[in-house]
């Protein structure tokens, strides 16, 4: 088992975009210094389909002129983490949209697919796999949709023997005061 060289996440993904900045720069691109990376749902279509990997918020909108970038907690696969941010970087580096020179620059360091949602190519998996072996395991698992679960209710359902009257009582009270009546029979109401 491949020990993590790193107890953070942040901290990883830091330092898989310090190891990219070599990729970038043989491309012309230069990602800057003030960003911060982190493994957060994105504002919009954390689970949908198709779902939203990453988000790259500009340093206009920081209020310490930082580039904040987000990751996905519902990714785990550390290629697929490293192909986020580096779709994310691409924005950082001053190329907004996803035409023209962003497109350029996404497949010259190997991001494959619809720009608005790429994947990681050939060329970047090449280029990248030796960062990870460096870097080690993300030091993270995967957030599931599916593991969260729904509260059911307390409430027991009582319905009149007679009509369709029905109330809702928690076991408590039940054991404590017994079955309400019916208010137009005057029976004692049942489980439904």
């Amino acid at each position: 088992m491949t020990v993590n060289a790193f107890k953070h996440r942040e901290v990883w993904l830091h330092a898989v975009t310090e190891r990219l900045r070599p990729i970038f720069a043989s491309h012309d691109g230069t990602i800057p210094d003030n960003i911060r990376l982190t493994c957060g749902f994105p504002s919009v279509r954390a689970f949908a389909t198709p779902q939203r990997g990453g988000e790259c918020w500009s340093d206009a909108k920081s209020a310490d002129g930082h580039f904040e970038i987000m990751v996905s907690p519902v990714l785990a696969d550390p290629m697929r983490v490293a192909g986020v941010p580096a779709h994310e970087l691409i924005h950082a580096t001053g190329l907004h949209g996803h035409k023209g020179p962003f497109a350029t620059l996404a497949r010259a360091i190997g991001l494959e697919g619809k720009m608005t949602a790429t994947s990681e190519g050939e060329a970047f998996k090449q280029a990248v796999a030796p960062i990870l072996e460096a870097v080690g395991p993300y030091p993270h698992a995967e957030l599931s949709k599916k593991t969260r679960t729904k509260q059911g209710t307390r409430l027991l359902k009582l319905q009149c023997p007679i009509c369709p009257y029905t109330v809702r009582i928690t076991r408590k009270w039940l054991d404590e005061v017994g079955a309400p009546a019916c208010p137009t029979h005057g029976d004692d109401m049942r489980a439904a």
